[in-house]
C-alpha cells in the first residue's frame, strides 16, 4: 500500500518561505489566483516601507554644516553659510539609488542565499527588466507628458554623460562575463570588478559635477587648481523661504474672498510645487498618492494655482507690463475661418539695457457685432538661457473689444482693498462689449463704515471716454484714519451713461481701507499658518505619536480633502501603514534607525516576493525569466513612472525625472549583481569549485536591452539637438513628442517580446547567428541553399546548433 506525502505537491518546492500551510487540497488556479493577488498586496506593502526608507535617507542626506567664506560687505569680513555634507550627485547614486532600486538589490541576495549559491534567473531578470522598463517606459510616459510645445533638457550634462555611459557600460560588462570571459561562469575577479565598478561610478560622476579643471587666475601669473564652488551646493540664508511665504501671504491677503486658513493652505501649496525636489521625493510623493497616505502637496482650489513665485535679485525677470489688456477690431487683416486673430509665436531678444519690448498681434476686423472674446498671449524661456526667469505677469489676457458698439460700462471687479498709507485708491472702470464714439458715465461715493471728509475724499463726478477707449482708472483720495476699527469702508455707484452705452454687470463696487497694522497683522497671521502647514508637509514625522495618527487616518489626517478612491487605497494599503509605522522616525538618531531597520523590513518583503513570484509563475507555466522582466519588474518600478512623470512636469529640468535613470540601472548592476556574485564566487571557490551562472536567456535578454538602450539614448541625443523635437529630451511639438514616445515604447514591447519568445526556446538566436555564418560559407563554395530552408533545418536539429 503506497503513501502520499502532504508536502509534495505542485510548486510547493519554489519557496524558500512559502507556502507557510498545506494547501495540497487546493485548485491550481485558485493557489494561483491567491499568489497573483497576495504579489500586488506585497508590492504595495513594499512600496510602503521604502518611504520609510527614503524618509531616512533624506534625512541623513540632508545635513548641513556651516562654513566661513569671506565677504567685505560685512563688518567682520566673513559670511556664515550652510552647506550640504553631502554632494546632490553622490547622494543620487548612493542612497537614493539604493532607496529605488533595494527591492531589485536584496531580491539577487536572498535568491542567491536561499537557492544555496546556485544562480537563478529570478534575481538577475529583475535587474535587467527593471532597467528596461525604466529607460524605455518611464522615458516615454515622460517625453509624451510634458505639455505641447514645453520641453525640459538635462541641466547636468557632464554627470548624465558619464552616467549613461555607466549604465551602458555595466550591460556591456555583463555580456563580457556571461559569454566572454569565462562564458557560463563568474569568477572571484569578475564579481570583485563589477562590485568595485560602484565607486568608480561615484567618484567620476562626483568628479563630473564638480568641474575639475584646471583655472588661470585672471589677476595674476598664477594657476589655481582646485573644484569649483557650485552654487547649487548652498543653502539659501533663509532656509524657510520666509520671503516667499511673506510675498504670497501679502498676495493671497488681498483678497477679500479668502479666509486665512485657505490662504495659508494655498501659500504652503504653491511653495511646495514650485521648490525644487530630487527623485526621492517625487517617489515618496507617488507612493502616498497611490496608497491614500500623507500628501506633499495640500489640494487646494483650482482658482488660484496661476499664482507664481520668481527668483529675486540672481536673474533678469520677464513680465508683461499688465496681467490684461483690451484691443478693438480696427486692424486690417486675413486670418483663418472662425479666427479673430492671428497666431503668433515669436521669439524676443532683448539689447543690453533695454528694459522694453513690444509684442503686435494682428486682429481681424469685422462688421458683425459680437460680444468680447479674450485670448491668452503666453511667455516662456528660452531653455537654452539662463540669464533669465519669468516674471508672476507671464500670461496677459487679451480682450478683443467689438467696436461696432457703444458698449457697456462696469467696474472691473466688485471690491477693492487699499492700505490707508497709500494716500489713494484706483479705482478701474472697464468698457466692454463694444468701443464705438465718445461717451461717459457718472459716479458717485456713499459712505458706509468709512466717513467722506474723514477717512476720504468722495463726492460726485463724471469719466469720459474716446472713441475706441475701454479703461479708465477713477482716483478717490485717501486719508489716515484715527478710529479704532480694523477696517472701514465706502461704496462707490455708477450711473447715467451717454452716448448709448450702459452700465454692465457690476455697477457698484466696496472698497475696504484697512490700517497698515491691521493688514500687516493679517500677512503675519497667514505666514504663521503657511510655515505650520508646511511643517506638515515634512517628509518626516516629529514622533512615533504623529506616525502612527497619519497611518491610521486617510490622506494622513486631512480627511477633508479626501476622495473615495483615497478610502480604497487607504483600505488596501491599511495593515501595511500601521506595521511600518513602528519603524523609529527619521528625527530619532538623525535617519540612521530609520534607515537600518527599513532595510530589514525590505530584506523581509523582497524574500516573500520572490517566493509568491516563483510558486505564481510556477503554478500557471510562467518561465522564471519571464516573471522576472514582467511581473515583477513592473511592481517593483511602477511608483517609479509615477514620480518621474510629476518630477517631469513641477521641475524645471528633466533631472529628476529622467536624468537619474542610467545612474540608478548601472547601481543596479553594480550592487544589485556585484554582490550576490562576490558571495556565490567565494562560497564556491573556497570548497574548491566555479561559481555556475548559465548564460541561457539571460544573456540575449542583456544584449537584447543594451541595443535598446544604446537606441534610446542615441534618441535623446538628437532631441536635444534638433528643432524638430524643440531641442529638448523632454515634451517638445505635439507629433514628434507622440511619436518619439511610441517608438522608446515599442523598443520595450519588442524586449519583453523577444525575451520571452528565447527563453521558452519559441526562437534560438544563437541557431539564426549560426544559419547566417552557415549560409555566407556555403556561398563562398558556391554551394546555393535557401536561407530559410536552413533555419527550419537548424530549428529542427537545433540540439545541434545551441551553444
Amino acid at each position: 500500500m503506497s503513501t502520499i506525502d502532504l508536502g509534495n505537491y505542485t510548486c510547493a518546492d519554489k519557496g524558500f518561505l512559502l507556502p507557510v500551510i498545506n494547501e495540497y487540497t487546493w485548485s491550481i488556479w485558485v493557489r494561483a489566483l491567491l499568489y497573483l493577488v497576495a504579489l500586488l498586496w506585497f508590492f504595495v506593502g513594499t512600496a510602503i516601507v521604502a518611504d520609510a526608507f527614503m524618509c531616512g535617507i533624506e534625512k541623513i542626506t540632508s545635513k548641513t554644516r556651516v562654513i566661513k567664506i569671506s565677504d567685505p560687505d560685512k563688518k567682520d569680513g566673513i559670511r556664515e553659510i550652510e552647506v550640504k555634507v553631502w554632494n546632490d550627485t553622490v547622494a543620487n547614486l548612493t542612497l537614493m539609488a539604493f532607496g529605488t532600486s533595494a527591492p531589485e538589490i536584496l531580491l539577487n541576495v536572498i535568491e542567491i542565499i536561499k537557492n544555496q549559491y546556485i544562480a537563478t534567473n529570478l534575481g538577475p531578470g529583475t535587474i535587467v527588466g527593471s532597467a528596461a522598463f525604466n529607460l524605455l517606459c518611464i522615458t516615454a510616459v515622460c517625453i509624451v507628458g510634458i505639455p505641447s510645445p514645453e520641453v525640459r533638457k538635462i541641466n547636468n550634462k557632464r554627470v548624465y554623460a558619464v552616467t549613461s555611459f555607466f549604465c551602458l557600460f555595466a550591460y556591456i560588462w555583463m555580456i563580457i562575463v556571461l559569454m566572454g570571459s569565462s562564458p557560463g561562469v563568474v569568477d572571484l575577479w569578475e564579481a570583485l570588478v563589477t562590485l568595485f565598478m560602484f565607486p568608480v561610478l561615484i567618484l567620476t560622476s562626483y568628479a563630473a559635477d564638480k568641474k575639475c579643471s584646471c583655472k588661470a587666475n585672471k589677476t595674476s601669473s598664477e594657476v589655481e587648481i582646485g573644484f569649483d564652488f557650485d552654487s547649487s551646493d548652498r543653502i539659501g540664508t533663509d532656509q524657510n523661504g520666509n520671503a516667499d511665504i511673506i510675498h504670497l501671504a501679502k498676495e493671497l491677503g488681498k483678497n477679500k474672498n479668502l479666509s486665512e486658513e485657505e490662504a495659508a493652505k494655498i501659500a504652503a501649496s504653491k511653495i511646495a510645487e514650485t521648490e525644487h525636489h530630487n527623485s526621492m521625493w517625487y517617489r515618496i510623493h507617488a507612493t502616498r498618492a497611490l496608497t491614500g497616505g500623507h500628501r506633499l502637496i495640500p489640494k487646494v482650489n483650482n482658482a488660484f494655482k496661476d499664482i507664481d513665485l520668481t527668483e529675486g535679485g540672481t536673474k533678469a525677470v520677464v513680465e508683461f507690463t499688465a496681467s490684461s489688456c483690451a484691443v478693438v477690431e480696427t486692424i486690417d487683416g486675413t486670418a483663418e475661418s472662425g479666427s479673430d486673430y492671428k497666431k503668433l509665436k515669436e521669439k524676443i531678444t532683448f539689447q543690453p539695457k533695454e528694459t522694453l519690448r513690444e509684442v503686435y498681434i494682428e486682429i481681424v476686423d469685422d462688421d458683425v457685432w459680437e460680444p468680447d472674446e479674450i485670448f491668452f498671449v503666453k511667455l516662456f524661456t528660452d531653455p537654452d538661457d539662463d540669464n533669465c526667469i519669468l516674471g508672476k505677469t507671464c500670461i496677459n489676457q487679451v480682450t478683443i473689444i467689438n467696436d461696432d458698439e457703444p458698449g457697456k460700462l462696469e467696474w472691473s471687479k466688485p471690491s477693492y482693498i487699499i492700505k490707508e498709507s497709500s494716500g489713494v485708491a484706483q479705482l478701474f472702470v472697464n468698457r466692454v462689449n463694444g468701443a464705438d464714439g465718445a461717451i461717459s458715465v457718472s459716479w458717485r461715493t456713499k459712505d458706509l463704515t468709512a466717513v467722506h471728509g474723514k477717512d476720504y475724499i468722495g463726492g460726485e463726478g463724471t469719466l469720459c471716454f474716446a472713441h475706441g477707449e475701454t479703461t479708465k482708472i477713477l482716483s478717490i483720495t485717501v486719508l489716515d484714519s484715527e478710529l479704532p476699527e480694523s477696517e472701514h469702508n465706502f461704496q462707490v455707484e455708477l450711473f447715467s451713461p451717454t452716448g448709448g452705452a450702459e452700465i454692465g454687470k457690476i455697477k457698484k463696487t466696496i472698497v475696504t481701507l484697512v490700517t497698515d497694522d491691521e493688514f500687516d497683522g493679517l500677512v503675519s497671521r497667514i505666514t504663521v499658518l503657511t510655515k505650520k502647514n508646511l511643517d506638515y508637509l515634512r517628509l518626516d514625522t516629529a514622533s512615533w505619536g504623529q506616525q502612527f495618527y497619519e497611518a491610521m487616518n486617510v490622506n494622513g489626517g486631512d480627511v477633508e480633502n479626501a476622495t473615495a478612491i483615497d478610502y480604497v487605497l487607504h483600505f488596501c494599503s491599511f495593515f501595511w501603514k500601521v506595521l511600518f509605522a513602528l519603524i523609529p522616525p527619521p528625527s530619532i538618531g538623525g535617519g540612521w534607525f530609520t534607515f537600518a531597520l527599513a532595510l530589514m523590513f525590505i530584506g523581509l518583503m523582497t524574500a516573500v516576493i520572490g517566493d509568491l513570484a516563483s510558486i505564481f509563475g510556477c503554478l500557471v507555466n510562467l518561465n522564471e525569466t519571464v516573471t522576472a522582466i514582467t511581473l515583477v519588474a513592473l511592481g517593483t518600478s511602477m511608483p517609479d513612472t509615477f514620480a518621474s512623470k510629476q518630477a517631469a512636469l513641477n521641475e524645471r529640468y528633466a533631472d529628476s525625472s529622467v536624468g537619474n535613470i542610467n545612474g540608478s540601472n548601472a547601481v543596479n548592476v553594480f550592487l544589485g549583481l556585484g554582490l550576490p556574485w562576490l558571495i556565490a564566487s567565494s562560497y564556491w571557490m573556497a570548497k574548491g569549485q566555479s561559481f555556475i551562472v548559465p548564460k541561457g536567456s539571460l544573456g540575449f535578454s542583456v544584449i537584447l536591452y543594451t541595443t535598446t538602450a544604446v537606441i534610446t539614448i542615441s534618441l535623446l541625443l538628437i532631441r536635444r539637438n534638433v528643432s524638430l523635437f524643440g531641442y529638448g529630451e523632454l515634451g517638445g511639438p505635439k507629433t514628434p513628442k507622440i511619436a518619439s514616445a511610441i517608438f522608446i515604447f515599442s523598443l520595450w514591447i519588442i524586449y519583453v517580446v523577444l525575451s520571452s519568445l528565447q527563453s521558452y526556446n519559441i526562437i534560438v538566436v544563437y541557431i539564426l547567428i549560426k544559419c547566417f555564418i552557415l549560409q555566407t560559407s556555403l556561398n563562398i563554395f558556391s554551394i546555393r541553399y535557401n536561407i530559410t530552408d536552413i533555419i527550419m533545418l537548424a530549428i529542427y536539429n537545433k540540439k545541434y546548433f545551441l551553444i
